[in-house]
């Protein structure tokens, strides 16, 4: 069978034949805005390979609904699923409860046995709550402890991770919960350019025992480029970190979070530490243990409540305390908090709330999964029940502002001038192979949106300015001259 370009020349065949696929497969996106079309053609990403839907918030009608039904990756976008979850099971004002106990005898100062902190699973019990808590018990009188320090995590049964997500293992969003997770098991190293000295100083937080890094490092020059290989830090002893290399002046003070290389010492450490700081006495040694039954409650330390808590997870996108978040949803319940029980629970859940529609695939809970999924359409029916919810000020408080803060305030880098800055109240999310965005978008007529995009493909973030788009096509619902052409026909029908 003969083609109008068959008596071409083989190689230009070819590439007619190819322009011509390329053509029709995004000639199938009509329904997707030119500018966020023309994006995913920049990025080489088709639309076969990106689910949108937007809603106004007041009607089951979509603006624009593109492969929404489609179960995809979301990347950290799951933790809408796991934030909303928890404020419908637990409520805004749920805290967990952190206590301190004793097996022993406490006189004049002396505590005659073992003091048992009990984790209870709270993803924010960072160094300074920490440090609060020593104090607490240093106002009841306690100095010495001639037993041990008996950290009990028991509340969470998770099996530690053995290998790191993408090998990244020294990246802070690769730690695993704990049923004490104590200051995220991470160090920040704040390297700061001396001009005086020609040095650059390296501090470390928090303290551990036994932990020991340079208090500086040479100055280098030329550009701030690749800063961190330029240090070259060696790793490989967590006790003793080592660094080879130089700092760029240029680079000014700059932090680095890094996970502790040994994360199963982290807290005896860090504990240890602390403890010591203020002229305590201690005995024996930190370990890992149990309550004992016979131990007596010293103190009680509330977290700060879910309201607060899911703030942090949604606008920053921290994952060890959406997993946090995840098994208290099963601990809370009377035993330990297991992934296997939670998922089981966040079904039933969804069952409940959103009869009809499809279930999410739950791995964690915080997106940093390659096996979680959801669609565009089921989150957009997540986003207007919150939305109308009890606890929609709690939820939609805890998004980043678009081009303010959290992880959206990058908008503002990529587009200074974008209409979507202030307008939107947004969750984004990112693996090596997924970008996507969802959350609420102010139209620019008065109108309310869901927006749900998410792109699987392995160029998926360089597309990320046609997520860009489609949020500034969203706000912009007064102008409809670049409205997809089958929502213009129905909105003129």
């Amino acid at each position: 069978m003969k083609t109008e370009y068959s008596g071409l020349h083989p190689f230009l065949r070819g590439w007619m034949g190819l322009g011509l696929a390329i053509s029709a497969t995004f000639g199938m996106a009509a329904d997707l805005p030119s500018a966020a079309l023309q994006a995913l053609r920049q990025a080489n990403v088709p639309p076969s390979a990106i689910s949108i839907q937007v809603t106004p918030l007041n009607s089951a009608t979509p603006r624009l609904a593109h492969r929404a039904q489609v179960a995809t990756n979301p990347a950290s976008v799951m933790k809408l699923i796991t934030t909303y979850a928890g404020l419908s099971l637990l409520g805004p004002d749920f805290t967990w409860r952190n206590r301190v106990y004793a097996d022993g005898p406490i006189k004049d100062g002396v505590l005659q046995g073992n003091l048992i902190v009990r984790g209870s699973g709270d993803p924010k019990l960072v160094i300074e709550r920490l440090q609060d808590l020593m104090a607490q018990l240093s106002a009841l009188g306690l100095r010495d402890i001639r037993g041990d320090i008996v950290l009990d995590r028991s509340v969470f049964e998770v099996t530690p991770r053995t290998e790191a997500f993408d090998d990244e293992p020294l990246r802070p969003y690769n730690v695993s919960p704990d049923g004490l997770l104590l200051n995220f098991k991470a160090l920040i190293y704040t390297f700061t350019p001396d001009a005086a000295t020609g040095q650059v100083s390296v501090r470390v937080e928090p303290p551990l025992a036994g932990f020991d890094a340079p208090r500086s490092v040479p100055m280098g020059h030329g550009p701030c480029q690749d800063w961190r290989s330029q240090l070259r830090a060696d790793f490989s002893q967590a006790h003793q970190v080592r660094f080879a290399g130089t700092y760029p002046a240029s680079c000014g003070e700059r932090p680095w979070p890094v996970a502790y290389p040994a994360p199963e010492v982290y807290g005896a450490k860090l504990i240890q530490a602390v403890w010591l700081a203020t002229g305590n006495r201690l005995g024996g040694q930190v370990r890992y243990g149990n309550l004992p039954a016979k131990a007596r409650l010293l103190l009680e330390a509330p977290s700060l409540p879910l309201g607060e808590v899911i703030a942090d997870i949604n606008k920053f996108s921290n994952n060890v305390m959406a997993q946090q978040l995840f098994l208290t949803l099963s601990s809370d319940m009377g035993a330990p908090g297991r992934f296997e029980a939670s998922r089981l629970r966040v079904l039933q859940w969804w069952h409940t709330q959103f009869p009809g529609q499809t279930e999410p695939v739950l791995d964690n809970g915080s997106g940093l999964s390659r096996t979680e999924r959801s669609s565009a359409q089921a989150l957009t029916a997540l986003l207007q029940a919150a939305s109308s919810g009890p606890h929609a000020a709690s939820f939609q408080n805890s998004l980043s502002v678009a081009g303010m803060d959290g992880t959206s305030a990058r908008l503002r880098e990529r587009n200074p001038n974008s209409p979507v800055i202030g307008q939107a109240w947004l969750k984004t999310g990112s693996l090596r192979d997924v970008a996507s965005v969802a959350g609420y978008v102010q139209g620019q007529s008065g109108q309310r949106y869901a927006l749900v995009a998410i792109i699987n493909h392995p160029n998926a973030n360089q597309a990320r300015p046609a997520l860009d788009q489609l949020l500034e096509w969203t706000v912009r619902d007064a102008n409809n001259t670049d409205m997809p052409r089958t929502v213009a026909k129905r909105q003129r029908q």
